[in-house]
């Protein structure tokens, strides 16, 4: 269906709109918030946080704004966390709501541009119904994934978090580089940024945690791919005409909550990321004597004097050039 067959009457914008709403909410709005939270019998204020939480604005009472899909999902939710701490729902909701905030809108420029390319003979309601589907599908996929990995990484119950190699990585300049380029270039120079090391990261187990602007933080299990993550991300200056980077990792035991990590080796990362000359990376004692690969070599440098730490031992990681692999050894 193309878009004049989505819109034959040539209705207005915002009621073509309209319809690719009610498709995507599964259905019309036909509950107030005063009728859904006596539908789903919970507190009146708790109701306010949680939407809250999930970024909505505060609509009017007497609006409907609900569909009969949004009250049995959010049923399922609130029975979910009936039994949870207090604050969990809430923090819960506002991780949801913040994680799906951002993709959607960077779903919607998409579907815009999409939409008025001429060339696009797809309407917007398939496009949207198509994204939503793929969405599904990849998602569902991460999460298979995440519990393996939770499985695989179970700690005793009386510990509290697990050990990773936490990271980041950043464009060294990119401030006053910012002030130079136009915004074409410069969302080109962060689409390259963020796509090449995600490649990379992703190729070594590792996992992105989140995206700066100019910098991407990354956690990996093993100690040895985190290492090689930090030689290979400085092959994106070579080979895709990126800025220098500075990378700097920690290792050690931190916890993660609802997408982020939290810790002591989080705050050690970014102060290595900090301090790294351009092109270099840096790591810190416990990376370092964690890796028993000859393949690497960790630089002894002065101790750093930075904010939190005033001596923080720091390694460079390089690669040993008098190892020779075993093959080369014959």
């Amino acid at each position: 269906m193309t878009a004049a067959e989505e819109n034959p009457q040539g209705d207005p914008p915002h009621d073509r709109l309209a319809a690719v709403e009610e498709m995507l909410l599964g259905g019309p709005r036909v509950f107030t918030r005063d009728q859904a939270v006596s539908e789903l019998d919970i507190d009146p204020q708790f109701a306010d946080e949680i939407w809250r939480a999930f970024g909505f604005a505060h609509d009017s009472r007497d609006q409907p704004i609900f569909t009969e899909d949004d009250l049995s999902a959010m049923g399922l939710v609130i029975a979910a966390y009936r039994s949870a701490p207090e604050g969990q729902a809430v923090a819960a909701a506002r991780a949801i709501g913040q994680t799906m905030s951002r993709l959607a809108d960077w779903q919607a420029y998409r579907l815009d541009e999409l939409d008025r390319d001429s060339g696009v003979d797809t309407s917007l309601g398939q496009m949207a119904m198509a994204m939503s589907r793929v969405q599904t599908l990849i998602w569902r996929r991460h999460l298979a994934a995440a519990l393996r990995n939770i499985d695989s990484d179970r700690v005793p119950d009386d510990a509290v978090g697990h050990e990773l190699v936490v990271g980041f990585c950043d464009i060294v300049g990119y401030t006053s580089l910012s002030r130079k380029i136009g915004m074409d270039d410069l969302n080109a120079l962060l689409e390259a940024f963020e796509g090449r090391a995600n490649d990379i990261i992703t190729e070594h187990d590792g996992q992105i945690v989140k995206t700066l602007g100019d910098a991407v933080m990354f956690t990996v299990a093993d100690p040895v791919q985190a290492t090689q993550i930090a030689l290979e991300l400085h092959t994106l200056t070579e080979q895709h005409d990126i800025p220098p980077l500075r990378v700097g990792l920690a290792y050690g035991r931190v916890l993660t909550r609802f997408g982020d990590v939290f810790g002591e080796p989080v705050n050690i990362a970014a102060r290595l990321t900090g301090s790294a000359r351009p092109g270099t990376s840096l790591c810190d004692a416990e990376l370092a004597d964690a890796v028993d690969d000859e393949r690497y070599f960790f630089k002894s440098i002065g101790s750093l004097s930075v904010r939190g730490y005033r001596h923080l031992k720091a390694r460079v990681i390089e690669l040993n050039r008098d190892h020779q692999p075993a093959d080369d050894a014959r």
